[in-house]
């Protein structure tokens, strides 16, 4: 699930050349077979077999490395932290950058594996796409495991954010962020509505909600319905927070559970109330034209949507908007959730690996960096004890009112629930998503939806 869409002006990287063998099936069929397959294929055999022996590994000196990313903003940070990696590694750096975009890197990633040529030393995987290298044996075939090169750190890095870009162990790519969810809303609307400050649970919300949308024709949260991607976000962003995930620590399906269904059945009750409303996606006009017009009056996001979704879209409503925590379900579970991030991996045995490594450990694990990281780009430290710096503490955002949003984070970084991932997430956003409306829309229960769901995604997967 890509967490913001693809920014403008991404390209795509050029597909290898065909060279096809003498004898057997050709690169071209392989790569057909394996995108027909959605990285079923048993690859591991087949990248052994294509890709050219390693050359001598590089300890020192010049590091030319080719980087892969979908945003630009990682682009420029990388750059800028050059110098930085010059000075805690024995290479002096630089960068070969591709913009791909984010769907397309895992791909293309693959495709150029199989080729024998032509991977990146590092690439950036959206969290979702990160999916695909779950699939089998692809993550220890492809991917640097840094379990060793952060275990001096593992103590302090925020555990949540390893378990999303991890396999059996291993640590396979490096989060950009702790994307933490909280609370956006307008705060001079809440309080010429008469909105209590002290209302602390959904349900408290959420009644409030039904009320005012049938009185004042206003909602206080908001979910995506067209958007497949943003509506399963929407769901798990909730169902996170109370306890619960889409996947267990092995991969398999869990959302036939309690927590699954009463987060659903929570859902479906706002948006049939109009306590929650319903847009296309959480970045387009319907979600634009809901705040500009007032009838939107909060959604519950994580915390680069300050930079990706309000501010892009009612700049003009500067100094109106605040966040706060998370209301809490009245029957337990976490302060915050998360949603999105992007992970840095590098690739394996090739002559530059080593200098890949210390690059994106300069770039990513020092703590000035972790802090540069959030005044650039708004990502959140995974580093614990940065969340302790003076400098972010003091950070105001002129947008929300003055505000030193990072106190709010703070608050509740210790409460971050991990995510669980699935090579086949692809296939259940898909089928979850078309449940998950038709359970708004009255015309299945929540734990129907759930259980066609499972039902449908165990089918899929078993074929």
């Amino acid at each position: 699930m890509t967490p913001v869409p693809p920014r403008p002006g991404a390209t795509a990287a050029a597909a290898p050349p065909d060279r096809n063998a003498s004898r057997g099936p050709s690169r071209r069929d392989l790569l057909r077979w394996g995108a027909a397959a959605g990285g079923a294929f048993a690859l591991s055999g087949l990248l052994a077999a294509c890709s050219p022996q390693s050359t001598a590994a590089v300890r020192s000196g010049r590091a030319d490395l080719a980087f892969w990313t979908h945003d630009p903003g990682y682009e420029k940070f990388f750059t800028q932290a050059l110098p930085v990696a010059d000075r805690k590694s024995d290479f002096r750096f630089a960068l070969d950058i591709t913009t791909i975009a984010a769907a397309d890197i895992p791909t293309k990633l693959i495709a150029q594996a199989v080729a024998g040529t032509g991977t990146p030393d590092v690439a950036g995987l959206e969290i979702g796409a990160f999916c695909r290298m779950l699939r089998g044996d692809i993550a220890k075939e492809l991917l640097s495991d840094l379990s060793p090169s952060v275990a001096a750190q593992q103590d302090d890095l925020i555990a949540a954010r390893l378990t999303p870009f991890s396999k059996d162990g291993h640590l396979y790519a490096l989060d950009s962020d702790t994307p933490l969810c909280v609370y956006y809303h307008r705060a001079d609307r809440f309080e010429a509505l008469g909105i209590p400050d002290d209302l602390t649970t959904w349900e408290e919300y959420m009644d409030l909600g039904a009320k005012l949308n049938k009185s004042k024709g206003v909602s206080l949260h908001a979910v995506a319905v067209t958007d497949p991607g943003g509506t399963l976000q929407s769901y798990q962003i909730l169902l996170l927070q109370r306890g619960g995930d889409m996947y267990d620590e092995d991969g398999g399906i869990a959302i036939q559970t309690p927590e699954a269904e009463r987060t659903l059945q929570f859902l479906v009750d706002g948006v049939q109330s109009g306590a929650i409303a319903t847009v296309a996606d959480m970045y387009g006009p319907s979600l634009q034209s809901g705040l500009k017009g007032g009838t939107i009056l909060a959604v519950d996001m994580p915390s680069w949507y300050a930079s990706y979704g309000i501010k892009p879209n009612v700049p003009e409503q500067k100094g109106k908007w605040r966040v706060r925590n998370l209301p809490r379900f009245a029957g337990g579970g976490s302060t915050t959730s998360v949603g999105g991030g992007t992970g840095f991996a590098v690739l394996r045995d090739k002559p530059l690996t080593k200098a890949g490594i210390d690059l994106v450990l300069a770039a990513y694990l020092d703590p000035d960096q972790q802090v540069k990281r959030y005044q650039d780009l708004g990502y959140l430290p995974t580093l614990r004890s940065v969340y302790d710096d003076p400098r972010l503490a003091a950070m105001s955002d002129p947008y929300f009112g003055g505000q030193q949003l990072f106190g709010v984070y703070k608050s509740v970084v210790d409460d971050v629930p991990s995510q669980h991932q699935s090579a086949d997430a692809a296939i259940l956003q898909t089928v979850l998503s078309g449940y998950i409306i038709k359970a708004y829309k009255g015309q299945i229960s929540p734990k129907q939806a759930l259980d066609a769901a499972a039902a449908d995604f165990r089918g899929q997967t078993r074929a």
